[in-house]
């Protein structure tokens, strides 16, 4: 197989102030479609998920649906850990920045920060957004209605004023811009990478990291009656999960830091490019490999919003389209990382377009002439000719392609390929005529439908990270064992095995008739 490294990826930790959306829906998958192909490539994976559990916003929360704020984090929490099994999500830690683990974490990293003279003591007096969970200067700011000032994101800014901790943030501008010019690659989409950039060149303020103004957070190490900042205590939650402080030889730790990739929407972006590496440089500590910004989806050409009631969850396309249906429209209808809308009428398209009449069509045309006509086995193919063994170059190149692509998350341009490969096969297939040779020469018909049904294996191994179910039905109808569905078994050297029986083919993609009332 390609590549043992270990690959280390996260998601963000979704804040437990509201139910899951396809927006979170979309960032994990995103992370899932990914993991899988890392394993399934044979590298060892630590793919992480969890939910951020502190801050003024759960407390307000909590108090107004009138429990204390752990039990408010239990039930919400609960809803994102559903959402794995709904998705078939494969992550391999669920961090809850509750957890014992994480206040150890968070308080070593406070520590670490505090040694090495990067924090300290002051006074905070400014605007802040408790939505955002985020401080923003007065030139970021506009006048709202009633005199209020609205942040750059929409959300209502109060001024605030209290003793605070402070972290050192503007000694990290040249460090930090000194960072970036030396990694390009570290933020991604390269726009984004130019955003953070123009920020950081205007200037960076100490950051306000303490507060004493509500309880629910953990408690700053030697001076309890201050509360770490909620996002200082989120972005710690990627090295509590491989161990820290535990950073030896042997442990998660020196395996799996720096991460690989932080997946993020671009709402979070400052904080993970800005704040995070800045931390983790402070205290020694390297920073993560990559910070990718996806876009966020719109509905029917409306924002997201619960006022307009147009908030989509992610069970009810699960429950109208089919799991990998869902999976495979949210990959492939946007070039990913830039903003998307969904519209029933796109996801039908797609449905009907790509999968029925693309992909499935040609998987049960193949098979069910392989089950009439060739004894229901793997046919015996003859010599390969040009167009033969054109097709099946183009399937063996698949896997580079979508190394390549997915080196830079670009999901929308490895699924462009796979269906490149599908359309070419579909033509083969019309240009061939398996049908009429069967007649006229039979022997041939059998060179066609091997070339096909060994194509179709090709993309049943590589479509998998992205639509599991449907891959593994495709997969079963051409006999291949679990254990063959590895990157490593691609290529000629692992062709399909010539009358091997295969079970009578089914359909695995529904077409959908007409477009379902909207939800």
């Amino acid at each position: 197989m390609s590549g043992q490294s270990p690959y280390y990826l996260t998601t963000p930790i979704y804040y437990v102030n509201d139910v899951p959306h396809i927006g979170h829906a979309y960032t994990t998958l995103a992370c899932d479609v990914l993991a899988r192909f890392k394993r399934l490539d044979g590298c060892p994976v630590k793919f992480l998920t969890g939910t951020d559990e502190h801050g003024q916003k759960v407390e307000k929360s909590a108090r107004l649906a009138g429990i204390d704020p752990q039990a408010f984090a239990d039930r919400v929490s609960l809803n994102f850990s559903d959402l794995l099994t709904l998705m078939k999500f494969t992550n391999d830690d669920f961090i809850r920045t509750t957890e014992p683990r994480h206040h150890k974490a968070c308080h070593a990293l406070w520590q670490a920060l505090e040694a090495s003279g990067h924090i300290y003591l002051g006074s905070y007096s400014g605007w802040y957004a408790v939505r955002d969970e985020a401080f923003y200067g007065e030139d970021e700011l506009r006048d709202g209605p009633d005199s209020k000032k609205i942040a750059p994101t929409g959300a209502e800014c109060e001024w605030m004023e209290e003793p605070s901790y402070f972290f050192r943030l503007s000694a990290w501008q040249q460090p930090l811009l000194d960072f970036y010019e030396a990694n390009p690659d570290f933020i991604l989409p390269a726009g984004k990478r130019n955003e953070v950039m123009a920020f950081v060149r205007g200037g960076l303020r100490d950051l306000s990291i303490s507060r004493t103004t509500f309880d629910w957070g953990i408690r700053v190490p030697g001076d309890e009656r201050h509360i770490m900042y909620v996002w200082l205590d989120a972005l710690a939650n990627y090295i509590t999960a491989v161990g820290y402080p535990e950073t030896g030889a042997g442990t998660d730790y020196a395996r799996y830091w720096p991460a690989d990739l932080h997946m993020v929407g671009k709402d979070i972006l400052r904080f993970h490019t800005v704040y995070w590496p800045a931390f983790l440089m402070a205290a020694g500590l390297a920073p993560p490999r990559r910070v990718f910004a996806h876009g966020w989806w719109t509905i029917e050409g409306q924002k997201m919003s619960k006022s307009l009631g147009n908030v989509i969850a992610p069970d009810a396309l699960v429950t109208m389209y089919g799991l990998d249906a869902t999976r495979y429209f949210l990959m492939r209808e946007v070039p990913f990382g830039n903003d998307g809308d969904f519209s029933h009428r796109a996801m039908v398209n797609r449905i009907n377009s790509d999968l029925a009449n693309g992909y499935g069509n040609l998987v049960q045309r193949v098979l069910s002439m392989i089950g009439k006509n060739c004894g229901a086995a793997v046919p015996q193919p003859g010599p390969l000719a040009e167009a033969d063994q054109r097709l099946l170059d183009a399937a063996y190149a698949l896997l580079e392609t979508a190394r390549s692509e997915l080196s830079v998350q670009a999901f929308h341009r490895m699924l462009d390929a796979f269906w490149a490969v599908i359309g070419a096969a579909n033509r083969y297939m019309d240009e061939q005529a398996p049908w009429t040779l069967r007649k006229t020469d039979p022997a041939r018909m059998a060179t066609v439908l091997y070339v096909l049904a060994e194509t179709i294996r090709h993309l049943g191994i590589l479509t998998q990270p992205v639509m599991p179910d449907a891959s593994a039905r495709i997969l079963e109808q051409l006999a291949v064992p679990e254990e063959a569905r590895g990157f490593d078994r691609l290529g000629p050297a692992h062709a399909l095995v010539v009358g091997t029986p295969l079970p009578p083919p089914c359909g695995v993609f529904p077409r959908y008739v007409e477009e379902p009332p909207r939800s």
